[in-house]
């Protein structure tokens, strides 16, 4: 089954790259985004017109169905889970941004504020609890998720402003918050308890981007040499994703999947993005021409979606997340050779602190990287 619907979803949203037309059929001139798929290859996202007006879609089976507004001119689906319910942000008749869950049989629904006059949805868990940010009364925003369909504000950790990012099946919710000193924070708030703070990478600021079912947290952390770099966090400890990476490479997790495979992108000045993938302990770089420009959902079949950067435009896309085993890039090349020297760096540093063999066993899940060549 899992092979089944990532090979529908791959044909039916990759299937205009024969002809040189990926994206949601849109029109020429438009750019589109997929920001979510389902187990089930449904895929959601947004497509813009050349003036700049956004319309939210959900892709299935090859057709696009446009999801409206709450009375606005523009709308985005960011996420959509296994039955179907789709959330993300859309203009209302004033023309603010607000939260909102579609349904088939029910349409669109706004989700309100916590006081203020906009709101925007970027998550939603197999219950249909939806996550994201939302305007207080004195201009801050404050992360939020919805329990029977109302907003609770999840507060800060001490300072002004707060958003959510991802939610799993249990209600735990991920984002980011100042701390005291205005410093953006990642955090994790179990469902009913106060917001903490996820361990970074030794720099002032991180982000976490998702959480997945086993409490396992994705995202971006700064390190004392102001890089960025993607790690893990499982409760315990913080895996420094972005380690296995050459030096001056930033990296960014966007997404976990239940398997706990994460996905993001690597980024190098003057190059264009890279699309990775963390899996069973092993990074994976794709070659720029089977990777995306934006990687931003990887789901439980494997499925990698975001968007290719086709020259003039921005088009959805969706990847496999097993990188294909030819590349004819010498960009690609150089970064994998980058990759592997820094396992060979990190390897001896390893052996010096340990004094034992090149490889202990107890690192090599963590160094282990898998080349596509």
């Amino acid at each position: 089954m899992r092979y089944i619907a990532l090979a529908a979803a791959l044909f039916t949203l990759s299937a205009g790259a024969a002809t040189g037309r990926p994206g949601f059929g849109e029109l020429p001139g438009e750019s589109s985004q997929a920001y979510d798929a389902n187990r089930s290859g449904q895929v959601v996202g947004m497509i813009e017109s050349e003036d700049g007006r956004r319309r939210a879609v959900l892709f299935e089976y090859g057709k696009v169905t446009e999801l409206g507004t709450l009375g606005g001119s523009d709308s985005e689906a960011r996420a959509i889970n296994a039955a179907g319910m789709i959330t993300g942000a859309a203009q209302n008749r004033e023309g603010r941004w607000r939260a909102f869950v579609y349904e088939t049989r029910k349409g669109m629904t706004d989700l309100g504020t916590l006081g203020g006059g906009g709101a925007s949805a970027v998550a939603i868990n197999a219950s249909g609890q939806v996550v994201g940010h939302s305007d207080l009364p004195n201009g801050d925003f404050h992360a939020f998720v919805t329990e029977d369909g109302v907003m609770k504000d999840l507060g800060t950790l001490g300072g002004k402003t707060s958003f959510a990012a991802g939610i799993n099946t249990a209600g735990a919710v991920v984002g980011t918050a100042q701390n005291p000193e205005g410093f953006r924070r990642a955090f994790v708030a179990p469902a009913g308890k106060a917001m903490q703070e996820v361990p970074g990478l030794g720099g002032r600021i991180s982000m976490a981007t998702a959480i997945n079912d086993a409490g396992l947290v994705a995202g971006a952390a700064e390190t004392p040499e102001k890089r960025w770099h993607a790690f893990i966090w499982d409760g315990t400890r913080t895996i420094d994703i972005g380690a296995l990476l050459p030096k001056g490479v930033n990296s960014f997790a966007t997404s976990i999947n239940a398997a706990g495979h994460v996905a993001g992108t690597v980024t190098s000045e003057g190059f264009q993005p890279l699309t990775f993938v963390y899996k069973d302990g092993k990074l994976s770089v794709h070659p720029r021409e089977a990777g995306l420009y934006l990687t931003n959902k990887i789901n439980d079949s494997g499925l990698v979606v975001g968007s290719r950067f086709t020259g003039k435009r921005l088009a959805a896309y969706a990847v496999d997340e097993t990188a294909p085993v030819k590349t004819t890039s010498l960009v690609d090349w150089a970064i994998r050779v980058g990759i592997a020297i820094g396992v060979v760096v990190t390897a001896w540093r390893i052996r010096r602190r340990t004094n034992g063999p090149m490889f202990p066993l107890s690192q090599v899940k963590v160094i282990a990287i898998r080349f596509t060549r």
